[in-house]
């Protein structure tokens, strides 16, 4: 009998260790006991584990206008469109940021702004570039937190580049009004009047402008600079009065006085070159030199002058050849 009592009891005590067991199991299982603590009770959310971004449509740009290049100075104006299906409005913010130092440069934060529209960036008042690359993002987000939806052609993100503004060129000097009872350009031109120079060239900057100042006097002519060895002409019918040579000024020069009242005198001729001398009767468009920079010049050109009254004769003054050379090339 006290065997059979001990074993009736063993197998209670099997049955009731088994139950004890069980429980615990399910209780930590969280299935018929306690459930198991939430994501916020476990620290989830207190370590930066973000809940989920609900699914569905994303802010899309439809059209992002930015230029390529800007000058230094105000911030360019720039204009995009949102779109998103069913949402009226999304928080916008754009950026422009220095690839040289990976800092934003300008910042527009546009807020809560309408999907469906063309919407102009409005910079800070005042805002200013300066001299370098950069690129512009676009960055938007819905009120479900949907993140802009970023393609091939339609990124949010658009190159700048920036540059210096072009430097300004200095004015020149009014043309000297032609004097009364002088012909004028347009009537030396019916008289035959040619260009000078048979050759490409241009007429330089202020420095090469008559009236330009000079040490100690005034330039009186125009130069025509061009290359070494380039034709110079007649450009009206007339005499040779002279020619000569003067090494700290004009080097090799010729002049002449037209059948219409002028002087004209040609300077810094290549040295062997004239083809004139003095008392001889031209034309307009004879060979007269080859352009040069013999005496006081650095560069190749022709220094033409146009004197009223006789060359360097008392009475006689120097006029503005500019026009008269500006009529004859155009012609």
């Amino acid at each position: 009998m006290r065997h059979a009592r001990d074993s009736a009891l063993g197998v209670l005590v099997a049955i009731a260790l088994c139950a004890v067991l069980g429980s615990a199991a399910a209780g930590a299982d969280g299935i018929g006991g306690a459930q198991a603590p939430s994501e916020s009770q476990t620290g989830g959310s207190e370590y930066g584990v973000l809940g989920r971004v609900a699914q569905g449509p994303r802010p899309v740009i439809s059209d992002l206008r930015v230029p390529t290049s800007a000058i230094a100075g105000p911030a360019p104006k720039v204009t995009l469109r949102l779109t998103e299906q069913g949402v009226g409005t999304v928080y916008l913010q754009v950026k422009v940021i220095n690839l040289a130092t990976h800092h934003s440069s300008l910042v527009a934060t546009m807020g809560w702004s309408h999907t469906g529209r063309t919407l102009t960036v409005a910079w800070p008042v005042g805002a200013q570039l300066a001299v370098g690359s950069y690129v512009l993002s676009v960055s938007v987000h819905d009120h479900h937190g949907r993140t802009l939806l970023r393609k091939a052609h339609s990124s949010g993100e658009a190159s700048l580049t920036v540059t210096a503004p072009p430097t300004p060129k200095p004015a020149l000097p009014a043309p000297t009004p032609v004097l009364p009872g002088v012909p004028t350009p347009a009537q030396t031109v019916a008289d035959g009047a040619v260009f000078p120079v048979a050759g490409a060239h241009n007429f330089g900057g202020p420095e090469n402008r008559f009236g330009a100042p000079r040490d100690g006097y005034t330039h009186q002519g125009q130069d025509v600079l061009t290359a070494e060895g380039t034709p110079v002409v007649v450009p009206l019918a007339g005499t040779i009065t002279s020619t000569s040579y003067q090494a700290g000024g004009a080097g090799y020069y010729a002049v002449e006085h037209t059948g219409i009242g002028f002087d004209f005198m040609f300077a810094h001729c290549e040295a062997s070159s004239l083809a004139v001398s003095a008392d001889q009767a031209v034309a307009a468009g004879q060979a007269l030199c080859k352009a040069g920079q013999t005496g006081d010049a650095t560069a190749p050109h022709l220094h033409f002058e146009m004197w009223v009254g006789g060359w360097q004769a008392p009475g006689g003054e120097p006029i503005d050849p500019l026009p008269y050379l500006q009529a004859w090339e155009a012609a």
